[in-house]
């Protein structure tokens, strides 16, 4: 993959090592990178590099343990998954949380939920809706 070709983003994270298990599980990204407190995770259309805040942020920062989810932000990563189930079950298990299946809505041909990563970041995740007849084809 080149760094040109596909859109990438930065998460600031007061557990580098933490957040970024919690992506390659939940979100299927490949840990493609990692020295000190930078990592970068890759799919074929993204690149997150996860990013150490600095000492005097982070000592400001409290993750409470489950994590308040942080809504009053002005992004919102979306990640393509295969199963909104097995996300859910692998945010749970990595220190997150999707919300609910009944939380769950369909757009444009896919299922989308909201959910929050080990930090209380805010994320959606959304799977291909099945199209009626295509059952069979599963």
């Amino acid at each position: 993959m080149t760094e040109h070709t596909v859109a990438a983003a930065v998460v600031y994270a007061k557990d580098v090592t933490r957040l970024s298990t919690f992506y390659t599980r939940v979100a299927g990204l490949s840990l493609a990178h990692a020295e000190g407190g930078f990592h970068t995770l890759e799919s074929p259309a993204l690149q997150l590099f996860v990013v150490a805040m600095h000492g005097d942020i982070a000592a400001r920062v409290h993750v409470s343990q489950p994590p308040a989810r942080r809504e009053n932000t002005a992004l919102k990563f979306v990640f393509p998954v295969e199963s909104l189930g097995d996300a859910r079950r692998a945010a749970a298990e990595h220190g997150g949380a999707l919300k609910p299946a009944e939380a769950e809505w369909a757009f444009g041909g896919h299922r989308y939920c909201d959910g929050h990563d080990t930090e209380g970041n805010v994320f959606q995740l959304r799977e291909r809706a099945v199209a009626a007849g295509d059952e069979a084809n599963d």
